[in-house]
């Protein structure tokens, strides 16, 4: 089944966000970044991302699909909370993602090095809540390696 207008438009504004984050980040992967190569650690994050992202989406699209005429952030929100199973794991989803995970990013972002690490947040709302996780660990891998080969010197 081909993808929806809608369906696109959240990829592109989704794959966007993952641009910005490495536009801003750029120093990482050039000249001296480069030279810190890529870890094991970093591979695996990457690849548990693309998984996310892939998992994520197909669950989200299937969404968008079935609830075509109700979709939006409190009818998707409201769906967590159908049962309490769900509702357990729905109550860690928004507290984990809207409270912990701006915080983590941002104050460790902050205190390693990365630029604009609050567009992590931002990022894993139009992509998944474990992309942007996984994505936020191996750039923070990264920058530590980089951190490490370049001390003294200014990006």
């Amino acid at each position: 089944m081909p993808f929806t207008g809608l369906e696109l438009f959240y990829m592109a504004i989704g794959l966007l966000s993952v641009a910005l984050i490495y536009v801003c980040n750029a120093h990482l992967y050039r000249s001296a970044g480069a030279s810190v190569g890529t870890s094991g650690l970093e591979v695996i994050y990457y690849v548990i991302a693309l998984a996310a992202l892939v998992i994520g989406w197909y669950f989200n699209f299937a969404y968008f699909r079935e609830y075509a005429a109700e979709i939006g952030w409190w009818h998707w929100t409201k769906l967590l909370f159908v049962n309490p199973a769900s509702a357990s794991g729905g109550q860690d989803l928004i507290i984990a993602n809207l409270i912990l995970f701006p915080m983590w990013t941002i104050i460790e972002g902050r205190r390693s090095g990365l630029r604009h690490s609050w567009m992590y947040f931002v990022m894993s709302l139009l992509t998944s809540y474990a992309f942007g996780i996984a994505l936020f660990l191996a750039m923070h891998d990264r920058q530590l390696r980089w951190n490490k080969a370049n001390s003294g010197a200014i990006s």
